[in-house]
């Protein structure tokens, strides 16, 4: 639960939320998105037009990828071709007459993040963007961010995969033990806390998981940022 929690975002800005898994983050985003209401206070100046990413698509929906997109143009106002626009963009033109549930979780995240930007918003979320996207859209997504926060957009990201570290004039802010703290400018994404703890602190033991290959990378960001140490054999 987070308590006590004030901040200002600022037009023009990415804000990377950072913190442990469970900490609140993407509670903390659900409720700048207006997804969530909060018990106490209020949220004030949110722009009208938000597009929001949540970590996990719902593909559980009886839609193509191109009669969902279509739908939610339609419900914004925006013209149909922006639909295409953005397939094109993200890389996923080929799947416009797939079923939403016969998505891989890479493909759903971009029909995610389409969603999200279709129709220029003016708050754009995105909860841990980066995962389970092929090399190409990873990489292209931090220059597409830059893009909507130097149009004035208020750009909030949450980033276990640590993508957009390096982005020039980053904000940071840091959810743990409840509430919400700014970083100052330079401070490190991941703090020595959530790296791997030193050895004489625990004591250790091997588990060996087998997850999907399409999974792999998301698997093993978020156990690193909960502070495990990670071994993946050579291929």
């Amino acid at each position: 639960m987070l308590r006590d929690v004030t901040l200002s975002l600022r037009p023009g800005a990415v804000t990377e939320v950072t913190g442990r898994n469970g900490a609140g983050k993407s509670t903390l985003l659900r409720v700048i998105a207006g997804l969530r209401s909060p018990r106490k206070g209020i949220v004030k100046d949110r722009p009208g037009r938000v597009g929001y990413a949540p970590e996990r698509f719902p593909v559980d929906q009886p839609f193509t990828v191109r009669g969902y997109l279509g739908h939610m143009a339609a419900m914004r106002g925006v013209p149909a071709e922006s639909v295409e626009t953005w397939a094109e963009r993200l890389g996923f033109d080929h799947l416009l007459n797939v079923r939403l549930p016969e998505l891989s979780k890479g493909s759903a995240q971009k029909i995610g993040l389409a969603q999200a930007l279709l129709d220029n918003p003016g708050l754009l979320i995105l909860d841990e963007p980066f995962a389970g996207l092929d090399a190409a859209t990873r990489a292209a997504l931090p220059t597409l961010i830059s893009e909507f926060a130097a149009e004035g957009a208020i750009v909030v990201v949450s980033d276990h995969q640590r993508c957009i570290e390096a982005l020039p004039g980053i904000e940071r802010l840091r959810v743990a033990d409840g509430t919400v703290t700014g970083l100052p400018p330079g401070a490190a994404s991941v703090p020595p806390e959530m790296n791997d703890f030193p050895s004489e602190k625990k004591n250790w033991t091997v588990l060996e998981i087998e997850v999907p290959e399409n999974e792999a990378d998301t698997v093993e960001t978020k156990l690193r940022a909960d502070g495990y140490r990670v071994r993946r054999p050579k291929q």
